[in-house]
């Protein structure tokens, strides 16, 4: 399935924003809490990809023909562990390192994760029968919260 304009533009407020917090301070955050946050949300990321055998890797919204719904590893109990654990290092890097600008480019990130996923949760529903009832059963981004 072709990427539509809509999945593009999300993309590219996604990376936008990430870009410009990564060059806004520093992108390695050094307080040990913070780089334990930032190695969190990486190792979440990783796990994510795994437990999605690769196959259904996307970095657009737009779900693949030949992909499946995934289930398990972080997927048990939310349903975008990746976009967690972009928010786990934008939320580290700015906590490392706080300025306005950089609170300003987590909330922009933060608003268009919501949409892609939102977004993104449409199409699921449309193309995987079993997705409703998964989606009753876990969490958007936080287990057991949201």
């Amino acid at each position: 399935m072709r990427g539509s304009a809509k999945s593009y533009a999300l993309v590219a407020i996604q990376f936008a924003a990430l870009i410009a917090l990564a060059v806004t301070g520093p992108a390695l955050a050094l307080k040990p809490v913070w780089l334990a946050l930032a190695l969190a949300g990486v190792a979440l990321g990783a796990w994510a990809i795994v437990a999605q055998r690769f196959i259904n890797f996307n970095i657009t919204p737009d779900v693949k023909v030949e992909g499946f719904l995934v289930q398990s590893g972080p997927y048990r109990w939310i349903r975008h562990p990746m976009y967690a654990s972009l928010l786990l290092i934008g939320l580290a890097w700015v906590a490392n390192s706080f300025s306005w600008l950089r609170l300003a480019l987590l909330l922009i990130l933060v608003v268009d994760l919501v949409v892609k996923l939102t977004y993104e949760e449409r199409l699921l529903t449309a193309h995987y029968p079993a997705y409703a009832a998964y989606a009753q059963q876990t969490k958007r981004l936080i287990p057991f919260i949201y």
